[in-house]
């Protein structure tokens, strides 16, 4: 389906102003910002909005459809911390747990005396690192595209690429324990490899690979059939290519990954599914619906309204994420990010107070509206720079019309709330 598909006006909900979202969202594809676009607001029991705009392969001409499957990168997060949370409500682990219980590589760790300085210039850490360290990105570990200095090349010599490489998960581990920390452990929010560490502790406690128990535990009992770590063959024709943008010579660049004959060696926790608009809004339901979805309860209502309220501590949501202000407005949570004040969130996006969701880097988004008992997906293919010192490039490969899409689709959905 090529276009856009708008239900009846709800109560509160003007169908007129959603309409506006796909006339503004084509002429990005127009002007060739963006390859193209599959946008879908659920609200109330229903689809009020789903929109199919652009190409998912722009030299072949094939459009995007509903079942577009696209690299979520980090919405893979918010799935992984539900996996973790589950184990929780088991008893298997908790949240003060320190990870060297199954991950002993983690022993002993030292950290920058400079986040940006010599590799040698060290000290002991002053404690484990927790699992709560890991959901809520204050581990002290890092991304190499999140650091600046010779601890991001460290990253990507030890490492590779943070979505991609050719390690197993116990030999990656290794790896990533044998770099310093970047910060103590519980300092400071520090966006970083945490959720693909908590990921294969979720696979060496339940005693299975990590995607084994996503299928099984998650994945499977959600219906979500066209989620997983790679694209099997007779899918590739779905999948929406992932472009940057040259603005020299004004075209966009197809810079997808190459597919691979089975599940990776790596099913990252942190950044690693391809899903579509229809597969992630069953996860989103579940997560607006405190847990539970059509009779599959994943988490009790008690755990996730722990994983939804903000932990950060104000002084650590004055330091600012990837150079922005990011947490004006917002705290983050075990796994989602939350807005608290909707007035100051608003120079970023919309949304009600007590709204959450996560991004990811290759410009997905989704957010779950308790107050307005609704869910937005934004589905887009477009790839930003992961490697080493990137986070004070995050705009490259994006002109002010792709930056804008997202903020536009926001802004207009709760526009059409009379917001």
């Amino acid at each position: 389906m090529d276009g856009s598909q708008i239900s009846k006006s709800q109560p509160g909900l003007s169908a007129e102003v959603l309409a506006g979202i796909p006339k503004h969202l084509q002429t990005v594809v127009d002007a060739g910002d963006l390859s193209g676009f599959v946008t879908l607001t659920w609200r109330k029991g229903e689809i009020v909005q789903l929109n199919t705009l652009g190409w998912r392969d722009v030299a072949a001409k094939a459009p995007m459809t509903r079942d577009t499957m696209f690299r979520i990168a980090s919405m893979t997060k918010p799935v992984t911390s539900v996996a973790a949370l589950m184990l929780m409500e088991e008893g298997k682990l908790k949240l003060d747990d320190p990870i060297t219980k199954w991950a002993p590589e983690f022993s002993n760790m030292k950290v920058l005396k400079d986040p940006t300085g010599p590799l040698d210039q060290v000290y002991d850490a002053p404690r484990d690192i927790t699992i709560e360290d890991l959901m809520t990105h204050r581990s002290g570990l890092a991304y190499g595209f999140t650091s600046i200095g010779p601890i991001a090349h460290a990253y990507e010599h030890a490492l590779g690429s943070p979505l991609s490489n050719p390690h197993g998960p116990d030999q990656w581990m290794e790896k990533l324990a044998g770099l310093p920390l970047s910060f103590a452990p519980g300092e400071r929010f520090h966006y970083s490899h945490a959720t693909d560490v908590l990921g294969f502790l979720v696979g060496r406690i339940a005693g299975m690979p990590f995607r084994d128990f996503l299928m099984q535990r998650i994945l499977g009992p959600l219906g979500m059939v066209d989620t997983d770590f790679w694209c099997p063959p007779e899918k590739r024709d779905r999948m929406a290519h992932l472009y940057r943008l040259d603005e020299a010579n004004d075209r966009l660049d197809d810079v997808s990954f190459p597919h691979e004959d089975h599940a990776p060696h790596f099913c990252g926790g942190g950044g690693g599914l391809i899903s579509t608009a229809d597969d992630y809004l069953k996860f989103a339901r579940l997560m607006l619906n405190k847990g539970e979805l059509d009779g599959v309860r994943l988490i009790s209502p008690e755990t996730h309204a722990l994983m939804t309220a903000n932990r950060l501590t104000p002084q650590q949501r004055e330091i600012p994420f990837m150079g922005i202000p990011f947490w004006m407005g917002q705290g983050f949570g075990l796994g989602v990010s939350m807005i608290t004040d909707p007035e100051k969130q608003a120079w970023m996006g919309a949304g009600s107070e007590g709204s959450f969701g996560w991004p990811g880097a290759f410009g997905t988004w989704w957010q779950a509206d308790p107050e307005e008992d609704m869910v937005m997906i934004y589905l887009i293919q477009n790839s930003m720079p992961l490697g080493p010192e990137a986070a004070s490039q995050l705009a490259t490969g994006q002109r002010l019309g792709g930056r804008a899409a997202l903020p536009a689709f926001q802004k207009l959905t709760y526009a059409a709330l009379g917001k």
